[in-house]
């Protein structure tokens, strides 16, 4: 399994070239933390409605996230 790169826009975890999130292409492979975020009830749902921790780290899109990119 390929390793994954944290965006260091938005913190999504992914093992493209560029971010799928974001579009950026200033990826890295030195992050620490993973954080899951689960799509809500329907596929529109903003999960910072749903989820104190997208709220705080203010992800609006499910998916695997870095807590910390260096």
């Amino acid at each position: 399994m390929a390793k994954l790169k944290a965006c260091r826009d938005c913190h999504y975890l992914t093992n493209e070239t560029q971010c799928p999130n974001c579009k950026s292409t200033s990826l890295s492979t030195s992050y620490t933390g993973i954080v899951v975020i689960l799509p809500g009830r329907s596929p529109k749902d903003d999960p910072r409605k749903t989820s104190y921790i997208a709220e705080r780290l203010n992800i609006d899109k499910p998916g695997k996230y870095a807590l910390k990119v260096r």
